[in-house]
Formats: C-alpha cells, structure tokens, sequence
C-alpha cells in the first residue's frame, strides 16, 4: 500500500490544476497561471505534464509515456513508475490502448480517439518571449493580440535561410484569437493538433502555466501567404525497418559502413508495425 495520497497529490492541489485545466478548455490557447506543486523530478523534466496527468488520472485510466518518440527511456520509465505506484493503474506502450498519453516531444503516429488526453509537457510556453522578456508585457501582447513579434522571426528566417527554420516549438494561431508554443513536437505534428478527436493540454511546471486545444478546435500554424507552412520533408526517405514514408523519421549512421538510414521516432508505432506485418 502506498503511503502517498492517490496520484502522489494532496487532494486540493488537484481541485487547483484540474479548475485551471477547465479555464485552459473554455479559452483555447490561453495561458492560465497555476501554483505548481513540488514532484519527486527534476524542473525542466516534465513537472508541468506530470503534474496535469496526476491531476487528472483516475483507477480506470491506462497510462502512456512518452519521451522524444520512445516509450522507454529513462524519463518516460521513471514517470510510468511514479504514478503507477501512487494509483495502481495500468501503462502501456500502445497508443490505442491508453487513455491518458504524456509526452515529451512528440504526437503519437496513430490517430487519437475522443477518449482519450493528450498531455504535452512544455519547457516554455511563452510564444512572445523571444521579442519580449517582460511577463507583463507578453500579457499585454496577447490582450491586444499583437503578435507581429512571432512574425517577425520566422521573416528573419526566411531572409537570412530562405525558408523557416524552426524545428520544434513552432508556434500556432488556435481559434483564431491567441498564438501558443505547441511545445517542443517538431513541425511534422503540428498539423495533429488542428481538429483533433483527443483534447490535448499542455504543462509548463517551471512556467507555472497550463493552457490546451479542445476537441475539434481550428489550429492554424503561422505562415506568409508566399512561404506556406511546410512540415519536414522526407523525400525519397524510408523506414529501414518498416518501409513507411508517411511518419517522422531520425537518422542514423551505421558505425561500421559509415551507411546513413532512416527509422520511424515513434518506437510502439514501428514495433506494432512489424508485429502486425509478421501477423503476430
């Protein structure tokens, strides 16, 4: 039996995150501020994500964790442990059994469902911070929906690269009315969160902020009408292991040939793959 509380939170500091959850659903893409509490993990590590799974997860939920596309990392084990210690509830590597998902970096390849969470942890949520360092005026940004900052550095990087080069973090217009950082998922996901079935949120527990994207909600990522939106391209690139073009890949160089290749980043996604191509 543990000797924590349910979900390692006292009981009053889930009633605050799951009030400032709700806030982040009625206001898609607004930054709600939050006390956030004290976890067994490092700042910077996924407090924020963690945080919101803890407020949010129940006895019947099924947990997955992910970390930069693996569900076995060091990270992603130790958050799996944390709560499935404090509540007793099932993990699982596949995305179509979960119902809650925690991710550092990435959307899973399968489709979400509307019974399931979507959970993103976030190192900085602030999509202005890069022209303003003042708290206060970033909110006063926002109020008065003035972000031709965040236009401004993808322009400087169309000048000087002669196309965007933000790779993670790339930010989006949600609903027509606030500019949010999608958290460090490369450009390649950003397109999951526009319409999606999942509610998806997002925690920053440095920041001390959540915000989220509600079910079928317009998220659109910031571009110029001459340089559209691009995701990474892949072009005459496969999985070796799979075949599959159609996913985000990582490269790799073998050691010994010195021969580049591609494999699928979301590792449950290339193993039920195989394992449904071999019919097992």
């Amino acid at each position: 039996m543990s000797k924590f509380p349910f979900a390692f939170l006292d009981e009053q500091s889930k009633k605050e995150i799951r009030r400032a959850v709700l806030k982040g659903v009625a206001i898609p893409g607004y930054q709600v501020p939050f006390a956030s509490r004290e976890i067994p993990i490092g700042r910077g590590w996924g407090t924020g994500g963690l945080q919101i799974t803890l407020a949010l997860v129940g006895q019947n939920d099924v947990l997955k964790v992910i970390d930069q596309g693996s569900d076995e990392s060091v990270n992603a084990e130790n958050i799996k442990k944390l709560v499935q210690k404090t509540t007793g509830i099932e993990t699982t590597i596949h995305t179509s059994e979960a119902t809650l998902i925690q991710s550092r970096h990435r959307i899973p390849e399968v489709p979400l469902r509307s019974d399931q969470i979507m959970i993103l942890q976030v190192p900085e949520p602030e999509p202005l911070r890069h022209v303003e360092r003042s708290e206060f005026k970033t909110k006063q940004m926002h109020a008065e929906k003035e972000y031709s900052g965040a236009y401004l550095l993808l322009f400087e990087q169309i000048m000087r690269y002669g196309q965007t080069s933000e790779g993670a973090d790339y930010p989006v217009y949600v609903h027509n009315r606030y500019v949010m950082n999608p958290s460090p998922i490369p450009r390649f996901d950003n397109p999951k969160i526009h319409q999606s079935d999942a509610l998806v949120l997002f925690g920053a527990g440095r920041e001390k902020k959540i915000y989220a994207v509600p079910p079928y909600t317009n998220v659109e990522s910031l571009a110029f009408d001459d340089y559209p939106f691009e995701v990474e391209a892949f072009e005459g690139k496969a999985c070796k292991a799979t075949g599959l073009t159609n996913v985000f890949l990582d490269e790799f160089t073998d050691e010994e040939t010195g021969e580049t290749y591609y494999l699928c980043n979301d590792t449950s996604y290339m193993q039920e793959y195989l394992e449904q191509k071999r019919g097992i």
